[in-house]
């Protein structure tokens, strides 16, 4: 196999200042090169003592890292904690009266809560749980829109021990009846309706359509939360939230469990399309979100965090539910879209309530720019100190709006890669550490072990591309696919990896170190025996200034191989007139020629109006995949934000 190239040439460099330096929680690459010795020289040792610093123990641990059952590792397992605890308890002595979390309707309409309320309403919801019958290991589903309920619930859950699974509120029926029945399920908490873009969107039906497929039996209880006054069908086992908590104590005492005891299964997709149970710990899950918040997130006690992930997402969990509230952050919640009731929504709520910490992700940043490039002019986002990207690679001319418009200059960008899998994030920047370059997540957190290796598990040390691993087991890591140990294995630790972790993407390294990543190895394109990264070929089309958005995916080409098909958002109108596409489309492959070389021109455009998106923003490429192969779409469409859009893109310009 010939080496993964890389294309993208990015040489502008971006320097912290002083003043971000002086304050920062790593301060300098010095600050930074200590923490990574401290781990070389002695890997065990550096873990449990972050895990001592971070973390509240019950019982303290004694064993730190156990590999004797490789790639099933352990860690801190005979230490118990509670991760409720770690999150609220801690906090009530010292700050009960600070804002935890500014939750901000779809409507605009804004509620507060700090943390001995928080405190008081997850106790009160877990004490509801336990009076089902809820217990210690039972699996929960919880299907919620975005709110300080479904941070209660996921709390909640942790609290008793409960392992809870959150599926995100624009799955179909379909998709919530495969994980209630993988996880074997014995509640849902969902709500009866959620609010997006000012339309009351139905929830709870979903959730009786789901349990009337068969299958489970198990699922006792169907707590509701009612967001609107809509009328609601009702079934035996069914329980309003309001009802659950009416009565129950504010006090609650937490479950101690082992540190490795799972705090929840998320659901990621497979590449056969069955869905995987991601089985996090409590533990070691914590320690890597509360490091990240502090290290990448440069987290101070003075921060407004705004995280724009839904819960539904591993986002959601390390950097809303979960990790801001183990550093006893005040954070933003928001229910709607960054497109209600207009496109400067985001910049009217960083205005309103003075955020400093901003993560979102790229797609969203397109669509911002595509909608009004020059909209967050008009607000005051002069409390940003630091932005960050999530979710995918950004391409360059995204992250230099990011910089310049968004952040005005002043705002460092931490571009983070991680995963479902991974639980926190393995490759960012430490802000006020290292030089950033716009297209890269740089270097990895201190202590994990990453690295580039080609098909047979060697190492790849110059600027050439592969698999991106990690070589030591982490704390937060992946603990088993929940039921299915074998494809654990399988998918993670093949044998040819030789021990370490497969991500799953290429990357490569430039000549700082730097890691830039690629795209999924099966987003790598084969084309006349070079293989390119889809990320680098979508990057050079959204630095032509005409474009707001792409996506390139790959088609079999009986000579080539492959051959490149690439879908475009125009910053304009799509063009319907067969004429102008054409030579829309010709300028746009030459531009890429030049951008790259010609072996990355796409052999066909196709222009949409946008791009088939599910509603967290992440773009369903293995559809564009099935629509570039003339492939009849045959799977479930109903958590696309925008089904309409698939008609729009079956027709090529060539």
């Amino acid at each position: 196999m010939s080496n993964i190239e890389s294309t993208l040439n990015e040489t502008r460099v971006f320097n912290p200042s002083a003043e971000f330096v002086q304050q920062a929680n790593v301060s300098g690459m010095a600050g930074y090169r200590a923490l990574c010795d401290s781990a070389a020289q002695d890997y065990e040792g550096h873990w449990a003592k972050l895990a001592r610093e971070m973390l509240q123990w019950k019982t303290p641990f004694t064993k730190v890292l156990d590999e004797s059952k490789a790639p099933f590792y352990t860690w801190f397992e005979d230490g118990e904690l509670n991760v409720s605890y770690n999150c609220l308890d801690k906090h009530l002595a010292t700050q009960a009266e600070k804002t935890a979390i500014i939750f901000e309707a779809d409507n605009g309409i804004v509620s507060q809560i700090n943390y001995r309320d928080l405190h008081a309403r997850v106790c009160e919801f877990a004490n509801g749980l336990k009076s089902r019958g809820i217990q210690k290991g039972d699996r929960v589903i919880v299907y919620m829109p975005m709110s300080i309920e479904a941070v209660v619930c996921m709390q909640a859950c942790a609290r008793i021990g409960a392992i809870h699974s959150v599926v995100f509120g624009g799955f179909s029926a379909k998709s919530l009846h495969e994980r209630i029945t993988d996880a074997k399920a014995c509640a849902v908490i969902t709500a009866n309706t959620q609010m997006r873009g000012g339309r009351v969107m139905p929830l709870k039906p979903a959730v009786d359509e789901a349990l009337a497929l068969g299958g489970c039996e198990g699922v006792h209880s169907v707590i509701v939360y009612q967001r609107t006054d809509t009328e609601t069908a009702w079934a035996g086992n069914n329980i309003w939230w309001h009802d659950l908590v009416a009565g129950q104590s504010a006090m609650c005492e937490p479950e101690w469990v082992g540190a490795e005891h799972p705090l929840f299964i998320l659901y990621t997709s497979g590449s056969t399309g069955t869905p995987k149970g991601v089985q996090h710990s409590s533990g070691g899950y914590l320690l890597g979100a509360m490091l990240s918040m502090k290290w990448v997130f440069d987290y101070k006690d003075s921060d407004v965090f705004w995280c724009t992930a839904d819960v539904g997402w591993i986002t959601g969990h390390s950097y809303v539910a979960y990790g801001p509230l183990a550093m006893g952050a005040t954070q933003v919640v928001f229910e709607g879209v960054p497109t209600y009731p207009d496109a400067g929504r985001f910049w009217k709520m960083i205005q309103d309530h003075k955020v400093t910490t901003f993560y979102t992700a790229p797609t969203a940043i397109r669509s911002l720019i595509k909608l009004g490039g020059n909209l967050p002019e008009q607000y005051d986002l002069s409390s940003l100190r630091l932005l960050g990207s999530v979710g995918e690679p950004i391409n360059p001319e995204a992250w230099m709006w990011y910089y310049n418009t968004v952040g005005q200059g002043r705002c460092p960008i931490v571009d983070t890669w991680w995963q479902t899998e991974t639980g926190s994030h393995m490759i960012a920047p430490l802000p006020g550490a290292m030089p950033i370059k716009p297209g890269t997540c740089t270097l990895p957190l201190p202590g994990i072990m990453a690295t580039i290796v080609n098909e047979a598990g060697d190492e790849v040390f110059d600027q050439h591309g592969g698999f991106l691993v990690i070589k030591r087991p982490f704390p937060s890591q992946i603990r088993t696919i929940w039921g299915d140990p074998q494809r654990y294995k399988k998918s993670y630790f093949p044998e040819e990896m030789r021990g370490a972790y497969l991500a799953g993407d290429s990357a490569h390294r430039d000549e700082d170190g730097y890691f830039w990543i690629m795209g999924r190895i099966d987003d790598v394109l084969n084309v006349s025996g070079h293989r390119l990264g889809t990320m680098e070929i979508e990057s050079a089309l959204v630095a032509n200034p005409l474009v707001a958005e792409a996506a390139v995916v790959g088609k079999p080409h009986e000579i080539k191989g492959e051959s490149v098909v690439a879908f475009v958002v125009l910053k304009g109108e799509r063009p319907t007139d067969a004429a102008k596409a054409k030579e829309l489309a010709e300028a746009l492959r030459n531009w890429v020629g030049k951008e790259i070389g010609p072996i990355a021109k796409p052999d066909e455009i196709r222009f949409g109006e946008n791009l088939p998106k599910t509603r967290s923003g992440k773009i369903m490429r293995r559809l564009l995949r099935a629509i570039a192969k003339g492939e009849e779409i045959t799977q479930d469409v109903s958590t696309l934000e925008n089904p309409a859009i698939l008609e729009q893109l079956k027709n090529p310009v060539r």
